[in-house]
């Protein structure tokens, strides 16, 4: 595993979490994160041994991690930026819905898992598209 690379794409995810909060609307939100999953699934296909589906998934839980956390700490913000995202949480059972913060660190991981497996994919089928780097002998 090359837990370097897996860390410097995620400043992608911490970037995300703190422009989506206010900067980025919510409706441009995915063009980013498409250009963002085919710019890593790229690199993880042109430097890692292997394991790309792997790489990805992990790097987009290591994304979790900074976008849950930004989202909780700037809650009412991004809420006030996000009406679709507010609108999820109004579906969950009334214990979660008065404690938003603790919804957001259930369900972040969920996301987060859930994007794992899409840019998980992406990076698989970089592999087979992407030429790596042949090692000059």
């Amino acid at each position: 595993m090359n837990w370097r690379i897996i860390f410097q794409l995620s400043i992608f995810g911490l970037i995300m979490a703190f422009a989506t909060v206010q900067l980025i609307p919510e409706r441009i939100e995915p063009v980013f994160w498409l250009f963002i999953f085919a710019f890593c699934a790229w690199v993880i296909a042109k430097v890692c041994p292997g394991k790309y589906f792997l790489h990805g998934f992990l790097v987009s839980m290591v994304n979790c991690v900074w976008i849950t956390a930004a989202h909780i700490i700037f809650r009412l913000t991004y809420m006030a930026h996000h009406p679709q995202a507010a609108s999820l949480y109004t579906n969950l059972p009334a214990s979660l819905q008065s404690h938003p913060r603790l919804a957001m660190l259930i369900t972040g991981p969920i996301f987060g898992a859930g994007f794992g497996v899409i840019l998980g994919l992406f990076s698989f089928i970089a592999s087979k598209i992407v030429k790596k780097n042949s090692v000059a002998g």
